[in-house]
């Protein structure tokens, strides 16, 4: 039974008080609203119980259909929970304690067309569905993350004020916008993790460099990564992987870093990017180089009998440090300008093929703060979404392609470099293609037409006129 106060009188339903559960809880109260929380484990409810004070109005249960007659109607329930069956699995259980025009929210990390699919279940039963992208880790839902919230735009509105109080905010401006339709929210959340992917691996690839290439030392390290990060590189990973290098392993004493195994891990959204790009014909070969390198990592026992077997070069870098320094931070700079590019070429494809109506300028704005990939890159890119929103690909926008253009000969030295050493660099190499394909106006691939049609009679078509070909190869 309820208390006659708590009935019908939360501002909003929150499934799931995990860490990033009762973070956001916690955020929401924070700014004045009320919050009914629902765990089934007893130990979650006691711990929110201990952390929120005494002006957080956060109420708990351990029953769904209590937490459903705590909430205000028309209702707004937001499911913080593992992606997967377990949403289908919540989603079942509270709907026969829901009415028409509730609004239930998926802020997990969903694979969209798992979002598509419960918004058509849903609204067959007159229910409002969204799937809201979430980035910024424990602290970003505590005190404020980037937030991609798609699907029902009456929904939206809703539960606008709520957002745009608890996301973080960048000037004055929330880092929360209506992403479009369907389950644009979460495909824009999972391209932000592709992204992510991306320039994680690059960073990693200049770790490696000036590791194994110049021997730089932990404390070094630390040095380089905080004054990229107060340069043109200024973003959140750059921040935290200078810290990285400072952190002190408490059993040995000796730099965290050195004492981690070199097998990263991943859970997938990193895949669902470079699988939907291929499935639509987007090109985003710097996120493709990220995910199989992580896949690479984990083949330990492999690369250590190979290392034995498999010889080349020294692995140092003949280079004057300094020199080599300045270079290294303006090939990562262009890099991570193509990745940005390939992440937002996806999102424009994607949105005409689903039908999202995704405008880049705000997706842009939503990342400038409380996310993972948050940069100060982010700026220019907003504003040349917002000087030319029909922009086909960030590398035409005039700010951008002038930065790469200035900086590209010191991005080749770097590639040539790492190849020199073998060390390897995939992202920057493959980023350098990726540009350098672009900005060709031809390619080889009639070479590769020719061959379809040689061995599989597959056609091709001519540069001189109009139609399809078939040629009989080889013939006399």
């Amino acid at each position: 039974m309820l208390d006659g106060h708590e009935k019908g009188t939360y501002d909003v339903g929150l499934v799931g008080l995990g860490v990033m559960g009762s973070n956001f809880a916690l955020n929401i109260a924070d700014h004045g609203y009320s919050v009914a929380g629902y765990n089934r484990k007893e130990d979650k409810i006691k711990y929110l119980s201990e952390i929120k004070s005494a002006h957080h109005q956060i109420g708990m249960t351990q029953d769904l259909q209590i937490l459903c007659q705590m909430v205000k109607k028309p209702r707004t329930i937001i499911l913080l929970i593992p992606a997967g069956d377990a949403v289908d699995s919540v989603i079942e259980e509270l709907v026969p304690f829901l009415e028409t025009g509730d609004l239930l929210i998926d802020s997990g990390n969903s694979h969209f067309s798992d979002t598509d699919r419960r918004n058509e279940t849903l609204k067959k039963r007159n229910l409002l569905f969204m799937g809201m992208g979430m980035s910024g880790g424990e602290s970003g839902a505590r005190h404020g993350p980037s937030l991609m919230p798609g699907g029902a735009e009456e929904g939206y509105e809703r539960i606008k004020p709520i957002l745009e109080a608890s996301a973080a905010q960048v000037g004055d401006s929330a880092c929360v916008a209506y992403m479009g339709a369907g389950s644009a929210g979460h495909y824009v959340k999972m391209v932000h993790n592709g992204i992510e992917y991306g320039l994680m691996q690059l960073i990693a690839e200049s770790y490696d460099l000036l590791k194994r290439g110049l021997g730089l030392q932990a404390e070094e390290l630390h040095s380089v990564y905080r004054r990229w990060n107060q340069g043109v590189l200024n973003s959140y990973l750059m921040e935290i992987t200078a810290d990285i290098f400072r952190q002190k392993d408490d059993r040995t004493d000796r730099p965290l870093i050195d004492m981690i195994a070199d097998q990263a891990r991943q859970k997938g959204t990193g895949e669902w990017t470079v699988s939907d790009a291929l499935n639509i014909q987007v090109p985003t070969p710097t996120i493709d180089a990220a995910v199989m390198m992580r896949h690479l990592s984990a083949y330990k026992e492999e690369r250590q009998e190979a290392e034995g077997c498999l010889h080349g070069p020294d692995k140092f870098l003949k280079k004057e440090k300094e020199q080599f320094l300045n270079q290294l931070e303006r090939a990562l700079y262009c890099a991570n300008i193509v990745i940005y590019a390939q992440g937002m070429a996806l999102l424009r494809q994607a949105s005409e093929t689903y039908a999202y109506h995704l405008q880049p300028q705000t997706v842009a704005r939503v990342w400038k703060g409380g996310c993972i990939i948050r940069a100060a890159l982010l700026e220019t890119i907003q504003s040349a979404y917002t000087a030319d929103p029909d922009l086909i690909n960030l590398l035409l926008a005039p700010p951008l392609t002038q930065q790469v253009e200035t900086r590209q000969a010191d991005w080749r030295d770097v590639v040539v470099a790492g190849v020199e050493s073998g060390i390897a660099i995939p992202g920057l190499m493959t980023s350098l293609a990726y540009w350098d394909a672009y900005r060709s106006s031809w390619l080889p691939a009639n070479l590769i037409m020719a061959q379809r049609d040689y061995f599989g009679s597959h056609t091709y078509q001519r540069v001189d006129m109009e139609g399809t070909f078939h040629t009989r190869w080889g013939s006399d």
